[in-house]
């Protein structure tokens, strides 16, 4: 068993769990993601600590909460003197690269430090004839489909790489994020099915905090010409035209995901050939959820389950044993002190996250934590409407509290909306459609979780909204 394994990250971006047949998708089968899943473990009970693309990548690169690392919303890029685990492999003797969505940031304070070799898209990229930002080619424009074209800049690297040393290779996909544009391969793809509406599709929000009811992420707020590339036919009524829209909308998702699958299948068949699979560490995860229609909604940046859980999937032969399911709570400010323990390498003691690998190898761990905290902080942006919210999650409750304070706007801290509050038992209630928040019956439950939210702010040093 060699204690220096080769690592093989894959993200995606807003790749929903529930669009993955490993985690048991209704709509959609991914056969070599679920190569990654028989091969190790499925983690049930993975979390973004705010779903959004950038504050997510900043948490899994520093191992810190948005609050620390500076990264809240889209717009804070990554200061790249930040600590961040890919500096301490490197430090350590692996080769470490990325190739792909980078999405922090660009220029002399924000390009990517602590890799030996990156070539990645400005911005959110093109899913066709893209550009990228090379650091040894400069600005290089390439024909041809994205996620093939990652995910043959990586095997390239691979051919090339230096063979005596351990290396981390970093894939980031820009699918499956808007717009949805799939490739000539998988164009027609579900054009003669229809997929399945998600349970809670109609779900009219009744009960639910105002502000929630009022986000802008119904499929009537898709643009038919920019997101769906058709114009919406005449003649329809709203309830057929809102079907028409998810249609148009889920199988364009799900045909670039199934672009991703191809291209991970081709990644898991290199390493098999070239006899690196049982010392090579492959993790398959995205930045975020995404909603997939349930509660009417597209996107993500809600705590809700769909958009809270990230799909983690880890294969590592030598020491995880296959077709593992894991339901203890991780987050992404996780992800890099497990991948340095694996190696076998220290994190230095400001890291904010903590290695789940002896989960991972089936060890017990009496006192692994059994909460998590959630802030995402853009609020009311222009798009989407969504507002600010902290919140707690337990294997059993959620508690969530939209303070609507627009903390991302300079100078703009007020004044804020009314505070409200969602309370869901998960046991009871796992869609989330009753919000049991001032019910006599949750007294005792909101109290307790009221008591972990203010716990886990504390612990991790945020502060907490003063009118919450």
């Amino acid at each position: 068993m060699s204690d220096r394994p080769n690592i093989v990250f894959i993200m995606s971006d807003d790749h929903a769990a529930h669009a993955i047949s490993a985690y048991g998708s209704r709509i959609n089968t991914t056969p070599h993601l679920d190569r990654i899943a028989a091969g190790g473990v499925r983690m049930d009970a993975a979390f973004c600590t705010n779903s959004i693309c950038a504050p997510s990548r900043a948490a899994i690169l520093t191992g810190t909460y948005n609050h620390v690392n500076g990264v809240t919303t889209l717009a804070t890029p990554l200061d790249n003197s930040l600590w961040t685990f890919t500096h301490e492999l490197g430090d350590a003797g692996w080769q470490t690269v990325i190739f792909g969505k980078w999405h922090l940031g660009h220029g002399p304070n924000a390009d990517p430090t602590g890799f030996d070799r990156w070539r990645l898209l400005p911005g959110q990229g093109h899913y066709h004839n893209p550009v990228f930002l090379d650091s040894e080619l400069g600005i290089d424009e390439v024909g041809g489909y994205v996620t093939d074209l990652i995910t043959n800049d990586c095997l390239a690297w691979l051919d090339s790489r230096d063979e005596s040393k351990p290396f981390a290779l970093f894939c980031h996909h820009k699918a499956p994020h808007r717009t949805w544009e799939p490739d000539a391969k998988h164009f027609t793809m579900y054009d003669d099915v229809e997929i399945p509406f998600p349970d809670t599709f109609r779900d009219d929000l009744v009960g639910r905090a105002e502000v929630v009811q009022a986000v802008k992420m119904r499929m009537l707020d898709l643009d038919p010409i920019i997101d769906l590339k058709a114009t919406v036919p005449d003649g329809l009524t709203l309830d057929e035209e809102i079907d028409w829209r998810y249609q148009r909308y889920i199988k364009d998702y799900l045909r670039v995901v199934a672009s991703i699958d191809d291209n991970v299948g081709r990644m898991l068949d290199y390493l098999d050939d070239n006899g690196l699979a049982d010392n090579t560490i492959v993790v398959y995860t995205s930045d975020q959820g995404f909603f997939l229609g349930d509660h009417g909604w597209f996107d993500k940046r809600l705590m809700y389950e769909e958009s809270l859980q990230m799909p983690l999937l880890i294969r590592y032969p030598e020491r995880i044993a296959g077709g593992g399911v894991i339901d203890d709570i991780v987050v992404n400010v996780d992800f890099g002190q497990t991948l340095l323990e694996l190696c076998g390498v220290a994190a230095p003691e400001h890291v904010q996250g903590r290695s789940f690998a002896p989960l991972l190898v089936g060890d017990d761990v009496d006192d692994w934590p059994t909460a998590m905290y959630y802030r995402y902080w853009m609020h009311n942006d222009g798009d989407h409407a969504v507002p600010a919210h902290y919140g707690v999650r337990t294997r059993t409750h959620k508690l969530i509290c939209y303070y609507n304070d627009p903390l991302d706007q300079p100078g703009a801290r007020g004044p804020a909306n009314p505070v409200e509050w969602e309370l869901f038992d998960l046991v009871e209630d796992p869609l989330e459609v009753n919000n049991i928040y001032g019910t006599v019956e949750a007294e005792d439950v909101t109290r307790m979780l009221r008591a972990e939210l203010a716990r886990l702010q504390a612990q991790v040093g945020d502060e907490p909204f003063a009118g919450a």
